[in-house]
Protein backbone atom coordinates (compact mmCIF):
# COMPACT_ATOMS: atom_id res chain seq x y z
CA UNK A 1 0.00 0.00 0.00
CA UNK A 2 1.54 3.66 -1.02
CA UNK A 3 1.88 5.88 2.14
CA UNK A 4 0.14 8.31 0.16
CA UNK A 5 -3.01 6.86 0.11
CA UNK A 6 -3.49 6.28 4.04
CA UNK A 7 -1.99 10.33 4.30
CA UNK A 8 -5.01 11.10 2.08
CA UNK A 9 -7.35 9.48 4.48
CA UNK A 10 -5.84 11.12 6.93
CA UNK A 11 -5.87 14.59 5.65
CA UNK A 12 -9.76 14.48 4.78
CA UNK A 13 -11.09 13.29 7.58
CA UNK A 14 -8.87 16.29 9.10
CA UNK A 15 -10.41 18.74 6.74
CA UNK A 16 -13.77 17.47 7.47
CA UNK A 17 -14.21 16.35 4.36
CA UNK A 18 -14.84 12.79 5.28
CA UNK A 19 -17.35 12.17 8.30
CA UNK A 20 -18.60 9.69 9.95
CA UNK A 21 -22.25 8.90 11.45
CA UNK A 22 -25.30 8.49 9.27
CA UNK A 23 -25.16 9.73 5.91
CA UNK A 24 -28.38 9.17 2.96
CA UNK A 25 -26.79 8.68 -0.25
CA UNK A 26 -28.97 9.13 -3.51
CA UNK A 27 -29.38 5.71 -3.76
CA UNK A 28 -31.54 5.66 -0.67
CA UNK A 29 -28.82 3.89 1.47
CA UNK A 30 -28.09 4.63 4.93
CA UNK A 31 -24.34 5.20 5.10
CA UNK A 32 -21.69 5.62 8.27
CA UNK A 33 -19.49 7.83 5.97
CA UNK A 34 -19.92 10.31 3.48
CA UNK A 35 -17.02 12.15 1.41
CA UNK A 36 -17.69 15.78 0.29
CA UNK A 37 -14.45 17.03 -2.17
CA UNK A 38 -16.37 20.55 -2.27
CA UNK A 39 -15.53 21.11 1.70
CA UNK A 40 -11.39 21.08 -0.28
CA UNK A 41 -12.55 25.12 -0.41
CA UNK A 42 -9.51 27.19 0.41
CA UNK A 43 -5.88 27.93 -1.19
CA UNK A 44 -3.83 25.68 1.03
CA UNK A 45 -6.33 22.04 1.19
CA UNK A 46 -6.84 22.47 -2.69
CA UNK A 47 -3.12 22.57 -3.01
CA UNK A 48 -2.44 19.21 -0.74
CA UNK A 49 -5.53 17.87 -2.54
CA UNK A 50 -3.56 18.48 -6.15
CA UNK A 51 -0.28 16.82 -5.03
CA UNK A 52 -2.31 13.68 -3.76
CA UNK A 53 -3.74 13.26 -7.23
CA UNK A 54 -0.38 13.87 -8.64
CA UNK A 55 0.99 11.62 -6.51
CA UNK A 56 -1.37 8.71 -7.61
CA UNK A 57 -1.18 9.27 -11.02
CA UNK A 58 2.31 8.84 -11.61
CA UNK A 59 2.13 5.58 -9.16
CA UNK A 60 -0.32 4.28 -11.42
CA UNK A 61 2.05 4.30 -14.00
CA UNK A 62 -0.73 5.20 -16.51
CA UNK A 63 0.83 6.81 -20.25
CA UNK A 64 -0.81 10.40 -20.68
CA UNK A 65 -0.39 13.02 -22.70
CA UNK A 66 -2.64 15.66 -20.93
CA UNK A 67 -5.78 16.52 -18.35
CA UNK A 68 -9.75 17.20 -18.52
CA UNK A 69 -11.60 18.18 -16.24
CA UNK A 70 -15.36 18.14 -16.24
CA UNK A 71 -17.14 21.29 -15.49
CA UNK A 72 -17.81 22.26 -13.04
CA UNK A 73 -15.52 20.25 -10.16
CA UNK A 74 -12.80 19.04 -12.35
CA UNK A 75 -11.87 22.21 -13.61
CA UNK A 76 -10.21 23.22 -10.43
CA UNK A 77 -8.79 19.91 -9.86
CA UNK A 78 -7.49 19.93 -13.24
CA UNK A 79 -5.68 22.82 -12.97
CA UNK A 80 -4.75 21.93 -9.55
CA UNK A 81 -3.42 18.53 -10.85
CA UNK A 82 -1.19 20.08 -13.54
CA UNK A 83 0.55 22.72 -10.98
CA UNK A 84 1.26 19.61 -9.01
CA UNK A 85 2.27 17.63 -11.64
CA UNK A 86 4.86 20.29 -12.97
CA UNK A 87 6.11 21.13 -9.90
CA UNK A 88 6.71 17.21 -9.95
CA UNK A 89 8.78 17.41 -13.51
CA UNK A 90 5.52 16.57 -15.58
CA UNK A 91 4.66 19.14 -17.38
CA UNK A 92 1.38 18.29 -19.17
CA UNK A 93 -1.26 20.99 -20.87
CA UNK A 94 -5.37 21.01 -19.46
CA UNK A 95 -8.16 21.68 -20.71
CA UNK A 96 -12.25 21.70 -19.52
CA UNK A 97 -15.35 21.80 -21.06
CA UNK A 98 -18.28 24.62 -20.59
CA UNK A 99 -21.94 23.23 -19.88
CA UNK A 100 -22.90 25.24 -22.60
CA UNK A 101 -21.43 26.33 -26.02
CA UNK A 102 -19.80 29.79 -26.82
CA UNK A 103 -20.65 30.82 -30.02
CA UNK A 104 -18.34 34.04 -29.54
CA UNK A 105 -14.50 35.11 -28.88
CA UNK A 106 -12.57 31.88 -29.39
CA UNK A 107 -16.27 30.11 -29.33
CA UNK A 108 -16.18 25.80 -28.76
CA UNK A 109 -16.89 23.79 -25.55
CA UNK A 110 -13.52 23.96 -24.54
CA UNK A 111 -11.03 25.82 -22.92
CA UNK A 112 -7.04 25.78 -22.42
CA UNK A 113 -5.03 23.04 -24.51
CA UNK A 114 -6.57 20.99 -27.50
CA UNK A 115 -7.45 17.91 -26.81
CA UNK A 116 -5.10 15.35 -28.49
CA UNK A 117 -3.11 12.29 -27.89
CA UNK A 118 -4.26 10.19 -24.63
CA UNK A 119 -6.55 12.26 -21.86
CA UNK A 120 -6.66 11.95 -18.58
CA UNK A 121 -10.29 12.47 -17.04
CA UNK A 122 -9.63 14.29 -13.66
CA UNK A 123 -13.07 14.33 -11.22
CA UNK A 124 -13.75 14.30 -7.23
CA UNK A 125 -16.68 11.17 -7.68
CA UNK A 126 -18.41 8.83 -9.77
CA UNK A 127 -21.60 8.45 -9.37
CA UNK A 128 -23.77 7.96 -12.36
CA UNK A 129 -21.72 7.98 -14.20
CA UNK A 130 -22.76 11.13 -16.37
CA UNK A 131 -19.67 13.36 -16.18
CA UNK A 132 -17.61 10.95 -17.36
CA UNK A 133 -19.54 9.58 -20.10
CA UNK A 134 -19.99 12.96 -21.71
CA UNK A 135 -16.51 13.75 -20.95
CA UNK A 136 -15.39 10.23 -22.97
CA UNK A 137 -17.97 11.60 -25.82
CA UNK A 138 -16.33 15.01 -26.08
CA UNK A 139 -12.71 13.44 -26.02
CA UNK A 140 -12.90 11.06 -28.74
CA UNK A 141 -14.98 13.23 -30.82
CA UNK A 142 -12.17 15.88 -30.53
CA UNK A 143 -9.63 13.08 -31.95
CA UNK A 144 -8.32 12.29 -28.77
CA UNK A 145 -8.22 9.34 -26.72
CA UNK A 146 -9.33 9.04 -22.80
CA UNK A 147 -7.32 6.66 -21.00
CA UNK A 148 -8.65 6.97 -18.08
CA UNK A 149 -10.27 7.99 -14.75
CA UNK A 150 -8.80 9.75 -12.11
CA UNK A 151 -10.77 10.28 -8.94
CA UNK A 152 -10.78 10.68 -4.83
CA UNK A 153 -11.84 8.28 -3.56
CA UNK A 154 -13.66 5.06 -4.50
CA UNK A 155 -16.08 4.08 -2.01
CA UNK A 156 -16.61 0.00 -3.91
CA UNK A 157 -20.61 0.13 -3.66
CA UNK A 158 -22.55 -1.57 -5.85
CA UNK A 159 -24.61 0.57 -7.88
CA UNK A 160 -28.24 -0.79 -9.17
CA UNK A 161 -26.98 -4.05 -10.36
CA UNK A 162 -23.63 -5.96 -9.08
CA UNK A 163 -21.01 -3.90 -10.15
CA UNK A 164 -19.61 -0.62 -8.48
CA UNK A 165 -19.62 3.24 -10.51
CA UNK A 166 -15.81 2.55 -11.70
CA UNK A 167 -16.42 -1.54 -12.45
CA UNK A 168 -19.19 0.32 -15.08
CA UNK A 169 -16.97 2.96 -16.36
CA UNK A 170 -13.81 -0.39 -16.87
CA UNK A 171 -16.83 -2.55 -18.60
CA UNK A 172 -18.71 0.36 -20.52
CA UNK A 173 -15.64 2.40 -21.98
CA UNK A 174 -12.61 0.32 -21.43
CA UNK A 175 -10.76 2.47 -19.04
CA UNK A 176 -9.18 2.04 -15.91
CA UNK A 177 -10.27 4.13 -12.92
CA UNK A 178 -7.46 5.53 -10.68
CA UNK A 179 -8.45 6.27 -6.96
CA UNK A 180 -6.22 8.29 -4.57
CA UNK A 181 -7.82 5.70 -2.08
CA UNK A 182 -10.85 3.44 -1.84
CA UNK A 183 -12.93 1.64 0.67
CA UNK A 184 -10.34 -0.58 1.54
CA UNK A 185 -7.92 2.25 2.78
CA UNK A 186 -10.24 3.49 4.59
CA UNK A 187 -11.17 0.66 6.68
CA UNK A 188 -6.99 -0.06 6.60
CA UNK A 189 -6.63 3.46 8.42
CA UNK A 190 -9.65 2.64 10.76
CA UNK A 191 -7.71 -0.24 11.89
CA UNK A 192 -4.84 1.56 12.96
CA UNK A 193 -6.78 4.75 14.71
CA UNK A 194 -7.60 4.30 17.99
CA UNK A 195 -10.27 7.40 18.06
CA UNK A 196 -11.31 6.13 15.28
CA UNK A 197 -12.17 2.68 15.07
CA UNK A 198 -15.67 2.42 16.94
CA UNK A 199 -16.55 3.63 13.53
CA UNK A 200 -14.72 0.21 12.17
CA UNK A 201 -17.50 -2.18 12.84
CA UNK A 202 -20.35 0.36 11.01
CA UNK A 203 -18.06 0.91 7.74
CA UNK A 204 -17.04 -2.99 7.69
CA UNK A 205 -20.90 -3.65 7.92
CA UNK A 206 -21.87 -1.20 5.40
CA UNK A 207 -19.25 -2.87 2.87
CA UNK A 208 -20.71 -6.48 3.61
CA UNK A 209 -24.43 -4.88 2.46
CA UNK A 210 -23.30 -2.78 -0.37
CA UNK A 211 -19.81 -3.64 -1.73
CA UNK A 212 -18.58 -5.58 -4.41
CA UNK A 213 -17.01 -8.67 -4.22
CA UNK A 214 -14.06 -7.76 -6.03
CA UNK A 215 -12.18 -5.50 -8.33
CA UNK A 216 -12.44 -7.27 -11.31
CA UNK A 217 -15.72 -6.53 -14.06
Amino acid sequence: MFNFRQDFIRFAIEQKVLRFGQFQTKAGRLSPYFFNAGLFNDGASMRSLSHFYAQAILASETEFDMLFGPAYKGIPLAAGTAIALAEQGRNVPYCYNRKEVKDHGEGGTTVGAPLQGKVLIIDDVISAGTSVRESIELIRAAGAEPCAVVIALDRKERGLGKLSAAQEVRRDYGIPVIAIATLDDLLGYLQGESELTENLGAVRAYRDLFGVASDEV
